[in-house]
């Protein structure tokens, strides 16, 4: 019998933010996926990043402040850093968590790129705040180099783009590894932004948005499911209002017709259900699971999103 091909979305919570509560939250996490494996499905695993890279960002930026002679470490690079130290702990938590439960199975992070549009309008109009908060003098010297900067409380910070997803360039390693049955972590942080140039890979200053990246993941991978994990149990309507309303089930248009509408906030939630439109196109099969990390179940509750 065929296996459900599944592909996670973990949020921040599963990750936690320093570098102690990521290892406790992993362990938390790896439970519950290692509930699906359980459950007879093959599974790939993507996660955010947001508080990580901009660790890593700030923490070489001042180093290179301190000592001039080292290089600034590009985006790119700080994109790359936190996909191997997020990977790290998240394949080894899974992997004990398996073997303590007596599955046998490779858990592998997959260092993936991301290819973008040179021409995405987000380049033109920089969104995602990253980075130390600077004096005056310091963000001049950024905009000097070609960086935005925004005003943010006690100073400024850089801004970088959030372009679209287009392609992903290790998408075959992935997809071997999964028809060999192993559990792949892959395209962490919305993977590393690349544009392509003749035979070479360009990485560019920006970051993707991981919801969008998962969606452009599972549509690869022709996967049956996509679960996305966030802070809450299910979507919400009027999010935070006297009238807010839970939406346990919603088809892929009145998803659309949402977004049209407004009804959900930029940043947060609609990335979540523009992937799931995405993903679901016009697939008969394919679902899409918004919820909570739980305390793990074969089959999670929350949102459910199909044609």
């Amino acid at each position: 019998m065929k296996k459900r091909k599944i592909v996670i979305a973990l949020g921040h919570e599963a990750l936690g933010t320093t570098l102690p509560e990521q290892k406790i939250a992993t362990r938390r996490t790896a439970k519950a996926v290692a509930d699906l494996i359980g459950g007879d499905a093959q599974v790939v695993i993507t996660h955010s990043n947001g508080p990580q890279v901009g660790m890593i960002h700030m923490a070489m930026s001042e180093f290179a402040r301190l000592y001039p002679e080292y290089t600034a470490t590009p985006m790119s690079v700080c994109s790359a850093m936190s996909q191997g130290y997020i990977g790290y702990d998240l394949q080894n938590a899974i992997r004990t968590e398996l073997l303590n439960r007596g599955i046998y199975k490779p858990v592998a992070t997959v260092l993936t790129q991301m290819t973008v549009d040179p021409y995405d309008e987000a380049f033109y109009n920089p969104t995602k705040v990253v980075g130390r908060v600077m004096d005056r003098e310091d963000a001049d010297a950024e905009e000097k180099k070609g960086n935005y900067v925004t005003e943010v409380e006690g100073g400024y910070r850089r801004i970088v783009a959030a372009p679209k997803p287009i392609d992903i360039v290790e998408i075959d390693s992935i997809r071997a590894l999964v028809d060999a049955d192993q559990v792949v972590i892959a395209c962490g942080g919305g993977g590393i932004p690349v544009l392509p140039q003749a035979n070479n890979l360009q990485g560019a200053s920006a970051v993707i948005e991981k919801d969008l990246a998962a969606g452009r993941l599972a549509q690869l991978l022709d996967a049956d499911e996509l679960i996305i994990l966030t802070g809450e149990d299910y979507v919400y309507l009027n999010y935070g209002k006297p009238d807010q309303k839970v939406i346990e089930q919603m088809s892929a248009a009145q998803a659309k017709d949402y977004i049209t509408a407004g009804e959900f906030e930029e940043g947060t939630i609609l990335p979540k259900i523009q992937a799931a439109v995405d993903f679901i196109g016009d697939s008969a099969i394919r679902k899409v699971v918004i919820t909570k990390l739980g305390s793990g179940k074969p089959e999670l509750t929350g949102t459910c999103i199909r044609k």
